[in-house]
């Protein structure tokens, strides 16, 4: 019994040194940072619905009554053989307190050993988890600097780039204002005649005018031909009525001297030729008068 007993409680210890082992090696979860906290979330496969209150269902059940009947005896099997007895005094077959010693000797040499290996077992996980510290601040402080470096080679390059578009910019600029200058000497070189030519042009083609020219032919002389006309029409119309009032003295003339005189007249006839004379005197002033018109 004292042997079962030693060895569950270094089974006991072994579990629990081993337990503490694993504890050790496996990492914690950190604490929460500030203004947070840790949730505790399933990760089985069937989730579980997690309550603070039980969830109780109050259940009857109704039985027959049981009858009162005694205890089963304890089965004791029948007796076979014979009875046979052996006396042994105190001290014939062994002495505990010699015969514990080795048992004893064995238990604690095998106790204190185990003890040591944990304790060694501890020892050298410390020192692991020393060196595992020191290689993980190494690596942070590895990682950061890689961190620096990469980001100064970022931006080294975004700067190698900004100035690679800002001298093709800059080229692009000389070229274009090459150009410009260029176009312009030429556009100059090539436009100098032209100015001239179009203003004379334009000129010939009536754009530019002397105002005062102008005036006199859009106005003057629109005006002084509409009154001469004017003036003219009526010289016309008063030679084309002088030329009918003689027409129709003549015919009425003409009328008169065609029929003959009547007999009873006697001194008629010798006052005839002075009204004859008269007439031919009128139409040849009427053809003086007229003549002036005729040669105008």
């Amino acid at each position: 019994p004292h042997t079962l007993e030693v060895k569950r409680k270094r089974r006991a210890q072994k579990q629990g040194a081993r337990r503490n082992t694993l504890e050790l090696i496996q990492p914690a979860t950190p604490e929460p940072v500030e203004g947070r906290e840790h949730v505790q979330v399933q990760t089985e496969l069937y989730l579980e619905e997690i309550s603070d209150r039980i969830i109780e269902v109050d259940g009857e059940c109704q039985t027959d009554d049981f009858l009162d009947r005694p205890p089963t005896p304890l089965f004791i099997p029948a007796k076979t053989g014979k009875d046979v007895a052996t006396q042994i005094e105190g001290g014939e077959l062994f002495d505990f307190d010699i015969e514990v010693k080795p048992i004893l000797e064995v238990l604690v040499g095998k106790t204190v050993e185990q003890a040591l290996l944990e304790v060694m077992e501890e020892e050298e996980l410390a020192q692991l988890w020393s060196h595992q510290r020191a290689f993980a601040e190494l690596r942070n402080a590895e990682f950061a600097e890689l961190q620096r470096l990469e980001e100064q080679d970022r931006r080294i390059r975004e700067e190698k780039e900004r100035r690679r578009l800002e001298h093709l910019e800059k080229l692009r600029k000389q070229k274009e204002t090459a150009e410009k200058i260029a176009a312009r000497a030429f556009a100059q070189r090539y436009l100098a005649d032209l100015i001239p030519s179009v203003f004379n042009n334009l000129y010939d083609s009536g754009f530019f005018y002397d105002p005062i020219e102008r005036d006199i032919e859009t106005e003057f002389l629109p005006w002084l031909m509409l009154e001469v006309e004017e003036t003219l029409q009526k010289k016309v119309l008063g030679r084309t009525m002088l030329d009918s009032l003689i027409r129709m003295v003549v015919e009425k003339r003409l009328d008169e001297f065609s029929h003959p005189p009547p007999p009873a007249q006697t001194k008629a006839p010798a006052e005839e030729p002075r009204a004859a004379d008269a007439a031919p005197k009128m139409s040849g002033e009427a053809d003086a008068a007229d003549q002036p018109v005729a040669e105008e």
